[in-house]
């Protein structure tokens, strides 16, 4: 027995949930369902469910639903144990009303997914500095965030505000009107509703100014991160550190799971699909991928548009050969992905 299983092949699958994880082990021959079993979320039962693994036979890989999220301590752990780890992306809906849905289920169906192929994808590496600019990037989107908030409600307040106070600040842009609400002179601490618009004109208006440091901090620390890992992507005509570190984060720091520019483009969500039938061949705009990426291309582009001659002589010619300015800027943004990608093997590749 003890031979059988060193000599068994196994591949696993993980549905993955806050505190608990599910996992489901098949045989790599047959497909059939040997074991599923729940652990704790912890690098405890991270330890525990690996054995159980093991347990069943020789590992060949292990499907994970939710890398980025509450699989990434599992997908860490298993990594450093010389685990192949594969994300498993969610059923679709309609599988899910027709098979049923429950940990178990899903467990199951991650393994089989990953045995059949039809999960493919290698997870980003997230131990590096890309982790680093990710996360620094999400902060500063809800700092953003919040500034924005916070102006809509300085001139929601102003609106409303006593007529004193409101001819008092009128006519100033955001940046006057901030600084300006900032030195506003609290004399009376009273409930009187002009006094109490004054009061709150300040510390809102402080609340922004925070914020504008909080950004700009991290992007003085984007620029310096990517600048050191990443410069022939900053190095790039119209690309600065949002951009740069949008990309960088969709494409993930083992850029070696990209295995050419067009899957690059494909994540990205600007490569054409076929939409042919029949007599009529055509490609259709692609509207999945990572739309931050799509965006971020696009403001390349647009930049590029105003200030980059050969993009404008670009535009030039393909407006010559009856190309809409859509088409044209579509073109330009896959034409940009293929100068990305050089870049970042450049970047991250080893040398």
């Amino acid at each position: 027995m003890t031979n059988q299983l060193l000599e068994r092949v196994v591949v696993g699958g993980v549905d993955t949930h806050k505190l608990t994880h599910h996992a489901a082990v098949v045989d790599a021959v047959t497909g059939k369902l040997l074991s599923d079993q729940e652990f704790a979320a912890c690098p405890d039962g991270y330890a525990r469910m690996l054995a159980w693994f093991l347990e069943r036979g020789t590992i060949a890989k292990i499907g994970i639903e939710g890398t980025g999220s509450y699989g990434a301590g599992l997908q860490r752990h298993l990594q450093a144990n010389g685990v192949i780890v594969i994300e498993v992306a969610r059923q679709n809906r309609q599988e899910r009303r027709a098979r049923g849905k429950s940990d178990p289920i899903d467990a199951i169906n991650a393994a089989r997914a990953t045995l059949s192929e039809a999960a493919t994808t290698t997870p980003k590496n997230r131990t590096g500095f890309v982790e680093a600019v990710r996360l620094i990037r999400t902060t500063r989107r809800s700092a953003v965030k919040a500034r924005r908030s916070t102006i809509n409600q300085i001139h929601g307040l102003l609106w409303s505000a006593p007529e004193p106070l409101r001819a008092k600040l009128a006519g100033y842009d955001r940046a006057a009107l901030v600084a300006r609400c900032a030195r506003l002179r609290i004399t009376d601490t009273s409930e009187d509703p002009a006094a109490t618009a004054r009061r709150m004109l300040r510390r809102l208006a402080r609340r922004i100014q925070h914020l504008d440091e909080e950004i700009t901090d991290a992007d003085t620390e984007l620029r310096q991160i990517l600048t050191a890992h990443a410069p022939h992507l900053m190095a790039m005509n119209a690309v600065g550190p949002e951009a740069a570190g949008q990309i960088i984060a969709t494409a993930g720091e083992n850029i070696e799971r990209l295995h050419s520019e067009a899957a690059l483009a494909r994540i990205c969500g600007v490569a054409p699909i076929p939409a042919s039938s029949g007599n009529t061949t055509r490609h259709r705009l692609h509207r999945g991928g990572d739309r931050d990426a799509n965006c971020a291309l696009h403001l390349i582009v647009i930049n590029r548009l105003r200030w980059h001659a050969p993009t404008r002589a670009y535009v030039a010619k393909r407006t010559a050969d009856g190309k809409t300015k859509k088409e044209i800027i579509r073109c330009l943004k896959r034409a940009v992905v293929r100068e990305v990608y050089r870049a970042l093997q450049a970047d991250l590749l080893p040398t």
